[in-house]
């Protein structure tokens, strides 16, 4: 269970390979001498199953596999879903057309079995699966998908996925065909189109109509946390049981997935699925190591720790790739939210670029991550190797040059210490992150201490992660926030993030127009690299995105630290993948029978 990250829209999918099997035939003599063919595996009910294939064994039915998470969720409704704690539920119980496959990251059939594209590259036509059906019984059908879309599409519905769907300012067009297939539109092609419309998540009409007709705010509003579990149904691999505010969340097997593995066996193998709610990072660590839960994400400086101690816990700690999520620093630039003087400060470049060089990321590497880290300069990992730009200008930790520069815009010291601005005022604010998570309290920590020496008066106060997501993306009262943002191979996953029109606009979201004209530039980057084809063109337009980040420091990036899971060893079918995710939920099973 990742912890809690303020997520961008990119949906956790997960995709496979067809692999047929082999049959004997013996019908005719060439049947005999062949002695055997391929064919695919079928379900009575589903005539096409995804096939699992990598998995490197077939497991075992039966089980309970226990994870944690340090927020509870906010909503069951994952189209308005926007962080981590809610949709670290919906994404078991809620699928979309299309899947990624965790180990490489291609696009691949979801519930859509297949899909064509037109040769002008502007209709991709996309075909549903038959036989799946939501988990009250109900056939899910292209009303369904319709509905979705439409949902995405209502005013007044609190959703990042309309800033993927909506390309140059216009939202993607679409149209049934017949009952199975269902056509996009786009007025030039799309190079990332299969990306972006994984971030639909296919919603049930039957359940859901009667909320939407009445409204967005209404809509929002279904499928809250109190909704009888009964009530929410899906596709996925698991049925919401019960949820108990601040103790668990506990999902069921489905018994009619649309999964199999490689022998024809329906998946999941596991019978449930329980995320603990627990108050921080050290209650969860306390959790795997009393052998309460089946998995951790070890923070780095655990890792030596955690290594000697794996015989005695019978887990295994992986030695991970860099994760592609980012953690940052992030100054209020929305007048709706924050005034005048500090404002002033937050939209100047200057201040903003001082207080980076202010930012000590060695100590933050060191003393957060125990040196399982390296500095951070832009929004891109370093572990996404395919789009990471290397030559980004930096702003390694000097307080002489963060003096320099603050001097040259205006701000200097008082005798009693303290900076003021070229009005006099004292610069002060209040830094805020989620209580509970140990390592952004950590960096809170250092960062407050570095801009002390400025003679800035700083506050740092965590509060409840909810209660944050709440000020980021409603009331917009805040002032600096040190929060994350997940991650994925496609920056243009990411376009609800960094559109000045998008929702998850961190600094000021949802903007008019851009206020600035390095966000016209980066709006202007985003919608090429969204159309263009070729992927040469398309990373060097990422490349130059990162460039305007780093040199506007909208956001101050910490460090990119390594993934360290630590797996128990009664879990079979583990296999690192991207971002050090240990495995497929599907295919995940108990090896032993301690747990029924």
């Amino acid at each position: 269970m990742p912890r809690d990250t303020f997520g961008e829209r990119r949906t956790l999918m997960r995709e496979r390979i067809i692999m047929p099997l082999l049959v004997i035939v013996a019908a005719t003599l060439a049947a005999a001498m062949a002695a055997s063919q391929s064919a695919p595996p079928t379900l009575p009910d589903i005539p096409n199953p995804k096939v699992v294939v990598e998995a490197p064994e077939i497991g075992k039915f039966g089980g309970t596999y226990i994870v944690s998470s340090i927020s509870d969720p906010r909503t069951f409704n994952p189209i308005v879903a926007q962080e981590t704690s809610s949709t670290g539920v919906t994404g078991a119980i809620f699928e979309g057309l299309v899947e990624q496959n965790y180990l490489t990251g291609e696009i691949e059939p979801g519930l859509a079995e297949s899909w064509t594209t037109s040769p002008d590259g502007r209709t991709w036509t996309f075909t549903l699966r038959q036989g799946v059906r939501w988990t009250d019984g109900t056939p899910l059908t292209m009303d369904d998908v319709l509905f979705s879309l439409e949902a995405v599409f209502t005013d007044g519905v609190q959703t990042s996925t309309v800033d993927l769907l909506t390309i140059e300012d216009k939202p993607i067009r679409w149209r049934k065909v017949d009952d199975r297939r269902i056509a996009f539109m786009t007025d030039k092609p799309v190079g990332t189109f299969l990306r972006l419309i994984g971030s639909l998540d296919i919603i049930p009409k039957h359940k859901l109509g009667d909320a939407l007709a009445k409204g967005g705010a209404e809509f929002n509003k279904t499928y809250g946390i109190d909704t009888p579990p009964r009530e929410i149904v899906g596709t996925g691999l698991f049925i919401l049981q019960s949820y108990v505010p601040g103790q668990r969340v506990t999902l069921l097997r489905n018994p009619n997935y649309w999964k199999v593995d490689r022998q024809g066996n329906r998946l999941p193998y596991l019978t449930r699925y329980v995320i603990l709610i627990v108050p921080n990072l050290e209650a969860a660590r306390l959790k795997f190591l009393a052998k309460e839960t089946d998995l951790y994400s070890a923070r780095a400086r655990e890792f030596a720790e955690f290594k000697q101690g794996e015989q005695a816990g019978n887990y295994t700690i992986h030695d991970g790739p860099e994760t592609f999520s980012s953690e940052f620093l992030v100054f209020n630039q929305n007048p709706t939210g924050v005034a005048p003087p500090k404002l002033t400060w937050f939209q100047d470049v200057r201040f903003r670029r001082a207080l980076n060089y202010a930012i000590d990321r060695k100590t933050i590497a060191e003393q957060v991550y125990a040196g399982r880290a390296s500095p951070a300069w832009g929004p891109e990992s370093t572990g996404n190797t395919l789009y990471y730009n290397p030559k980004l200008p930096q702003y390694p930790y000097d307080t002489g040059r963060a003096q320099q520069l603050l001097a040259e815009a205006g701000y200097q010291k008082g005798s009693e210490g303290l900076l003021r601005d070229a009005q006099g005022n004292i610069v002060e604010f209040i830094i805020s992150t989620n209580a509970g998570n140990t390592d952004r309290e950590a960096i809170g920590n250092i960062v407050r201490q570095d801009f002390t020496k400025l003679g800035i008066r700083v506050t740092f106060a965590p509060e409840a992660f909810n209660t944050l997501v709440g000020k980021l993306t409603g009331t917009f009262k805040w002032e600096a926030v040190i929060i994350g943002l997940t991650g994925g191979i496609e920056p243009v996953t990411g376009r609800n993030v960094w559109l000045s029109s998008g929702s998850l606009h961190m600094w000021w979201p949802k903007q008019e127009k851009p206020a600035t004209e390095w966000e016209v530039e980066i709006d202007r980057l985003f919608e090429r690299a969204t159309a263009e084809i070729n992927q040469n063109r398309r990373r060097q337009l990422y490349f130059q995105y990162q460039e305007v980040v780093a040199t506007q420091v909208p956001m101050m990036f910490f460090t990119n630290p390594k993934t360290q899971p630590a797996v128990r060893n009664t879990l079979g079918n583990i296999k690192l993948g991207l971002q050090g995710v240990p495995g497929e939920l599907e295919t995940l099973y108990q090896k032993t029978t301690s747990r029924p």
